[in-house]
C-alpha cells in the first residue's frame, strides 16, 4: 500500500472532545435561557446531575459562571440558579467595508463595551491596514482603562468584510473588494494585535449578530438576508453558521437570475437590490456619514423613481425568499443589514404577499416566514465580535473532533 496515499475519513473524538462539547452546551443553555439551576440544566441538556455539577464547578473556577441567590420552589432544598459572568470573556469585532471600518469589543453575553469607526483612505489595503490597527489599538486602550483584567480574557478577533473570497472574476465588479481580498490582511492584523484572527463575510457576521440579540435568537434554522452596500445571506443551519467549502455560502448577490421584464443580459442580483443601487439612483455618496438619514428622508418624500426602485427590489427579493425557503427549509427568513430601519421595514412590507413555498404551513414558529431584523450600521462589527465568542464557547460539531 502506498503510504503517501491520502486517506479520506471523518475525525473521531475522545473523552476530551466530549467534555469540551458538554461545556459548550451548558454555556449555550445559560446564554439562551438566562439563569438556570443544576436541575434545570440536567433536564434541558440530558446530562446527568453529577456531570452538570462537575461542569458547573469547572466553569465557576474558570470565571465563566456564578451563582445567584437560592430560590425555594415547594418542598425540598432551595435551587441555586447559575448565570454567565459577562466579564468571563471578551472579543473584538472588526468590519471592513468599501469606505469605512468599524470595531467593537463585547463581553461574554454580547454587551458592547467599546465601539469606534474610521474612514478608510483611498490608497487601498496597504494604507488601510495602518488605520485599522490604530483603531483596534485605541479600542483596546479604552477597554483596559475601564476593565484592566480584560486583556487576559480576550478570546480573539473576528473580521468581517464583503465576499466572495478567492474567486476568479470574469468582469470588473466594483462591488467586490478585490485588492483587499488579495492582501495578506489576516496575517497583518494577527501580527499587529497578537490575537487569533478569523475572517468571514459580512452577511455571515450579520447572521451571527441576529443569533446573539436579534430575530434569530434561539432558532436553529434561519436565513438572514443582509441588505447592505451589496447583498448576501447568512445561513444558520442546525444551530451553526454554515460557510460552505470556501466561506462563500450565501452569496446570493452574485445570482444571475431573470425576472419578468428583464432582457437576457442581466447583472448580479446585488446590482439591483442593494444600498449601492439606491445610492446610484439617488446620486448619494455611499461614504457619506449621514447616509442613513439621507436615505430615510428620501424614502419619506417618495416619488416615482424611489417607489419604482422599491417595487423592483421587492419583486426580486420575493423570488429570492421563495428560492431560499425551497432549498433550506428555514424556520424563518430575516431581512437585516447595514440599511436604515425605514428601508428594511418598507421592503419587508412590499415583499408581501410571499410566493407559495414549503414554508407556507398552518402551524409555524416563528409565525412569520419573513421578518425584519437588525437595521444598524454596527451589526456586522457586532457579529464579527460574536464570532470568537461562538468559536470558543458555542456547541459545534467541529469542536468535538480531534482535529479541532
Amino acid at each position: 500500500m502506498d503510504s503517501k496515499r491520502s486517506i479520506r475519513a471523518k475525525s473521531g473524538t475522545n473523552l476530551g472532545g466530549a467534555s469540551a462539547h458538554n461545556r459548550r452546551i451548558m454555556i449555550d443553555a445559560l446564554r439562551v435561557n438566562g439563569a438556570l439551576s443544576r436541575a434545570d440544566l440536567a433536564r434541558a441538556t440530558g446530562l446527568t446531575p453529577q456531570t452538570v455539577s462537575n461542569i458547573i464547578e469547572e466553569l465557576a473556577n474558570d470565571g465563566l459562571v456564578r451563582s445567584q441567590a437560592s430560590v425555594r420552589k415547594g418542598r425540598g432544598q432551595p435551587a441555586t440558579p447559575y448565570q454567565l459572568v459577562p466579564e468571563g470573556a471578551f472579543a473584538i469585532g472588526l468590519q471592513i467595508d468599501r469606505h469605512v471600518t468599524r470595531t467593537v469589543i463585547v463581553n461574554l453575553v454580547g454587551d458592547v463595551l467599546v465601539q469606534l469607526e474610521a474612514k478608510l483612505p483611498p490608497g487601498g489595503p496597504s494604507e488601510g491596514v495602518v488605520v485599522i490597527l490604530d483603531l483596534i489599538g485605541k479600542a483596546r486602550t479604552i477597554l483596559a482603562d475601564r476593565i484592566p483584567e480584560a486583556a487576559n480574557r480576550l478570546v480573539g478577533l473576528g473580521v468581517a468584510m464583503p465576499g466572495p473570497f478567492g474567486i476568479n472574476t470574469l468582469y470588473d465588479d466594483p462591488w467586490m473588494m478585490t485588492a483587499w481580498q488579495n492582501f495578506p490582511l489576516i496575517d497583518r492584523i494577527a501580527e499587529g494585535t497578537g490575537l487569533e484572527v478569523a475572517l468571514q463575510n459580512d452577511a455571515a457576521a450579520a447572521a451571527t449578530a441576529e443569533r446573539l440579540l436579534g430575530a434569530a435568537h434561539g432558532l436553529d434554522h434561519a436565513i438572514c438576508i443582509y441588505f447592505g452596500y451589496g447583498l448576501g445571506a447568512g445561513l444558520i443551519l442546525n444551530g451553526e453558521l454554515y460557510g460552505g467549502a470556501h466561506s462563500n455560502a450565501g452569496e446570493i448577490g452574485m445570482i444571475l437570475a431573470l425576472a419578468p421584464g428583464d432582457n437576457a443580459d442581466v447583472e448580479p442580483l446585488e446590482h439591483y437590490a442593494s444600498m449601492a443601487s439606491l445610492c446610484k439612483l439617488l446620486d448619494f455618496d455611499p461614504s457619506e456619514p449621514e447616509l442613513f438619514a439621507m436615505v430615510s428622508e428620501a424614502l419619506a418624500l417618495g416619488g416615482p423613481r424611489v417607489d419604482q426602485w422599491i417595487a423592483d427590489v421587492a419583486r426580486r427579493l420575493r423570488r429570492t425568499v421563495q428560492t431560499l425557503e425551497s432549498i433550506f427549509d428555514p424556520q424563518t427568513i430575516i431581512l437585516c443589514g447595514g440599511a436604515p430601519r425605514a428601508l428594511i421595514d418598507r421592503l419587508v412590507a412590499e415583499i408581501q404577499p410571499l410566493l407559495p413555498s414549503i414554508a407556507d404551513r398552518a402551524s409555524r414558529y416563528p409565525d412569520a416566514r419573513l421578518q425584519a431584523g437588525l437595521a444598524d450600521p454596527w451589526s456586522v462589527a457586532l457579529g464579527a465580535a460574536a464570532e470568537p465568542i461562538a468559536r470558543t464557547f458555542d456547541p459545534r460539531f467541529s469542536a468535538i473532533l480531534k482535529t479541532a
